[in-house]
This record gives structure tokens, C-alpha cells and sequence, in this order.
């Protein structure tokens, strides 16, 4: 039988120790992340991620991602100079290939979903 995982209270849910970014390159951030559910062939990951203001580098060069912010503000900056700003209640997708910056004005929480071919 295949059942249902439901997640309550993401917004507030523990996420842990907090720890240096390894890419962050501006204002010394922090992160945590609680992964949630895992696909048993580890292709898809699902999980809440919070990290401290300050600017780091991503690249998604392995798996593309899908991101609902919950709290904070973003700053997306794209490798082609475009600029998006984003907050609670919005989403993006980072397909697989995207490179860019982003930069948090606020601390920020997000539920992810990576997807690795």
C-alpha cells in the first residue's frame, strides 16, 4: 500500500545546529536544514532550509530545484545580470544548469525539493 507523509508547522519546525554556508561571500551566514522525505532511489529530496542574511553562490549544476519561501527576502541574481526579488509566499524553480547569487536582505526559511537525475 502507498500512504501519505504530511508535514505540519514547517515555518516553525527545528532545524538544528546552525553552521557556516561554505559558499557564502558576504556577511559571514549561517544555515540549518531538516530534510523531510527522501525518494528511496535518492533522486528527490524534499526538506526546510534557513539561513542568516548575507550573499552566497549556487550552482545547480547537479539538480534542479524547486523553492517556497515561508519567511525572509531574497534576492535572486541571475549569471546573465537579471535581478528578482522575492518573499514569503513566493516560489521559484532553479532548473538543472542555473548558476547565480542570492542574497538575503533577511533571514530566510524555505521549503525545498531538489531533484537529481
Amino acid at each position: 500500500m502507498i500512504d501519505l507523509s504530511t508535514f505540519l508547522g514547517l515555518a516553525d519546525i527545528a532545524l538544528g545546529t546552525f553552521e557556516p554556508k561554505p559558499t557564502s561571500v558576504e556577511g559571514n551566514q549561517q544555515e540549518a536544514a531538516q530534510t523531510l522525505w527522501s525518494s528511496p532511489d535518492g533522486r528527490l529530496e524534499i526538506g526546510v532550509w534557513e539561513c542568516t542574511p548575507g550573499r552566497f553562490t549556487a550552482d545547480r549544476s547537479q539538480a534542479a530545484e524547486f523553492c517556497h519561501l515561508l519567511s525572509g527576502a531574497v534576492e535572486m541574481r541571475h549569471a546573465d545580470g537579471r535581478v528578482e526579488h522575492l518573499g514569503p509566499g513566493d516560489a521559484l524553480i532553479l532548473p538543472r544548469g542555473w548558476k547565480g547569487e542570492w542574497v538575503l536582505t533577511k533571514q530566510t526559511r524555505k521549503i525545498y525539493a531538489f531533484y537529481r537525475d
